[in-house]
């Protein structure tokens, strides 16, 4: 078990609450944490990127003048791709993108990305977030508080998820809240500093080791 130090939006410790080694204590997985970022980026791809080849292009097939006597190059159709709005030599066309991984590694992949936040001492948890409206000035002093970075994920439980919430830290361009349902691999790599409310912790123990933590 870990000890971990939940603390209150002023900064101050408030209590200790033990956690599964499941959730912080997972070691670093390079090709893991690679192959779940790759997964996450792909399936984000629409794929609808579409070319035409030269017999799709509409257009006479007409040859645009006779093959010898008038000193110009041979031209079979006017669809050549040596010519404007002629076809596309080997184009894009629609293509699917999307990757799956099994259950087991998308979960172990999140520990071991969340744990390498919290060796690095970039983790904090919080009691609980409340807004009684958007306040992006009250959003930097917490963040201030906190001794976290303004590249910051937020982590909140489903039922802590509301619009004040994340307004209030939508205008810090690098910082972004999510719910404990959106958290993935991708975003805690990309952001320097991860801090969770105490339920989203009990929420991501929950999905990932399959128990709550422990106060």
């Amino acid at each position: 078990m870990i000890e971990l130090e939940v603390k209150g939006a002023d900064g101050t410790k408030v209590e200790d609450i033990e956690v599964s080694e499941g959730l912080l204590g997972e070691d670093f997985h390079n090709d893991l944490l690679y192959r779940a970022v790759r997964a996450y980026r792909n399936n984000g791809r629409k794929g609808t990127a579409s070319t035409k080849s030269r017999a799709e292009v509409a257009g006479s097939n007409r040859k645009p003048w006779r093959q010898k006597g008038t000193g110009r190059a041979r031209v079979g159709s006017r669809a050549s791709p040596l010519w404007r709005s002629g076809g596309v030599i080997f184009g894009p066309k629609p293509k699917e993108y999307q990757m799956d991984l099994p259950r087991k590694m998308k979960r172990k992949a999140l520990a071991s990305a969340l744990s390498t936040r919290y060796d690095e001492g970039n983790l904090c948890v919080v009691d609980g977030l409340e807004f009684d409206s958007p306040k992006t000035k009250r959003a930097l002093t917490l963040l201030a508080s906190l001794e976290l970075p303004k590249d910051t994920l937020i982590i909140c439980s489903q039922v802590e998820d509301d619009w004040k919430l994340r307004k209030s830290f939508s205008n810090i361009p690098t910082a972004n809240c999510i719910s404990t349902s959106q958290a993935n691999v991708y975003e805690v790599l990309k952001h320097e500093g991860i801090l969770l409310t105490k339920g989203a912790l009990t929420d991501l123990e929950e999905r990932i080791v399959g128990r709550a933590a422990k106060v």
